[in-house]
């Protein structure tokens, strides 16, 4: 008894000094509000049970309560809250929010901190080069969320560097990887807008052509291969590549060949003052024999015949006589392509699977080639039709679009690539 009742005197006497303790070394339970009275005091059970499980963290709460030592009572000065007379003052459960709240930052804050170092680590040690810096960052699904706390870290750990060389290299780090974040989020924006409109793909390459640069489509690609467990979207996104690769060719192919476009030029000019249709078609004719009827030459009878069609200046018979030529250089140019395309091109217009099966056949038997009029008659073997066939599929799979001929790139459909499936499964079955 005579202990406990010393332990009280002493308790009493020493309550204006607890508070500046608190402010130190003090452990993890005498972390309470300041400048109320101790005989009040009282902690929500809330943040009791929050003292108990990080008991272990002491350092955590001195930091805290140094952030809030601006609302402490000095020890010599009489607390409003001592008076007797005064209603007891409890932690109430909104200010026990706010302290948990703190916490919460404080340690959010080093968890960051810890990340920031740990890839500064990574960037500086394991993967050293642009190279690499591209593809963490593609693979990154919270890189957007990092990024300002990581070049701060940076600037934050050079500034408190002793070491130059250590200085120098966070610095350089910090230059050398914004370049490249730059560069991908450049590459990230393009990739977005082609997302949101496939169907417009054209007029963005017309318009944004020299963002379609090499590294936009590594770009594209590790983006792909990063969704390897949504094979959906990694599928979808090869395919925006592929069709990304075939728009920036034509694109290419049509306006960067000036001398192309002049050599169309003056072959329309001269198809059009033929003397007679028949005259046109066969001028025609003998480009296509001399292998000389171009794609630009038939853009520019498919766009002349488009803006005829469009408008009600233009004569009817005029119309059609347009309309003549752009079907006479469209066949032509058909029979430039190797035959073997022709046929699968046929042979994928045919829903019937009877009707399909018989055109095989009618296809692998030898006979008279026949072009001209509606009707062409082709002949090949089972074998290089397979073989055609099996080069586009596998181009489809592996991304590898640029290895096939132009004429085959429209056939680079995921419905298309499924019918060719198809096609090859009956010629497997049926005649090899």
């Amino acid at each position: 008894m005579a202990d406990l009742a010393s332990f009280a005197t002493i308790s009493s006497c020493c309550s204006a000094s607890s508070a500046i303790a608190s402010r130190g070394h003090s452990s993890p339970s005498s972390f309470i509000p300041l400048g109320r009275s101790p005989r009040y005091l009282s902690v929500s059970p809330h943040f009791k049970a929050y003292l108990a499980v990080n008991a272990i963290r002491p350092r955590k709460f001195s930091i805290v309560a140094v952030a809030r030592s601006a609302t402490t009572v000095p020890s010599d000065e009489k607390s409003p809250s001592s008076n007797s007379s005064q209603p007891a003052s409890v932690v109430e459960p909104e200010q026990a929010s706010q302290e948990q709240e703190v916490i919460d930052v404080l340690e959010y804050d080093e968890g960051r901190i810890r990340v920031c170092d740990k890839l500064i680590e990574v960037f500086m040690v394991d993967k050293t080069t642009p190279t690499d810096w591209r593809r963490l960052l593609a693979f990154s699904r919270e890189w957007d969320g990092l990024r300002p706390h990581f070049y701060r870290r940076c600037q934050e750990r050079a500034d408190n560097e002793t070491d130059p060389g250590m200085k120098h290299s966070l610095l350089r780090l910090s230059r050398k990887l914004k370049e490249v974040d730059e560069d991908v989020q450049r590459h990230n924006e393009l990739l977005e807008a082609i997302r949101k409109a496939p169907a417009e793909l054209g007029e963005i390459v017309s318009r944004r052509r020299k963002d379609f640069t090499q590294e936009f489509f590594v770009h594209l690609y590790t983006v792909a291969q990063s969704y390897k467990d949504d094979k959906a979207e990694q599928n979808a996104l090869a395919k925006l590549g592929n069709d990304c690769v075939a728009v920036v060719q034509a694109y290419d192919n049509a306006t960067e060949d000036t001398k192309a476009v002049n050599a169309a030029e003056l072959k329309l000019q001269d198809i059009i003052n033929s003397p007679s249709l028949d005259a046109a078609c066969r001028k025609i004719d003998d480009l296509a024999q001399k292998n000389q009827l171009d794609s630009a030459l038939v853009l520019m009878l498919t766009k002349a015949w488009s803006d005829a069609k469009e408008t009600n200046m233009t004569k009817d018979e005029v119309k059609d006589i347009l309309y003549h030529l752009y079907k006479t250089a469209v066949g032509n140019l058909q029979r430039l392509m190797p035959k073997e395309i022709r046929i699968v091109k046929h042979l994928l217009t045919i829903e019937d699977p009877e009707e399909r099966l018989s055109n095989l056949n009618d296809a692998f038997t030898p006979g008279e080639e026949l072009e001209g009029g509606n009707v062409d008659c082709l002949y090949t073997t089972p074998e290089k039709l397979h073989t055609w066939m099996k080069a586009v599929v596998d181009a489809y799979h592996h991304s590898r679009e640029g290895t096939l001929i132009r004429e085959a790139r429209d056939l680079m459909n995921p419905k298309i690539i499924k019918k060719l499936e198809e096609l090859i499964k009956l010629v497997e079955d049926h005649f090899m």
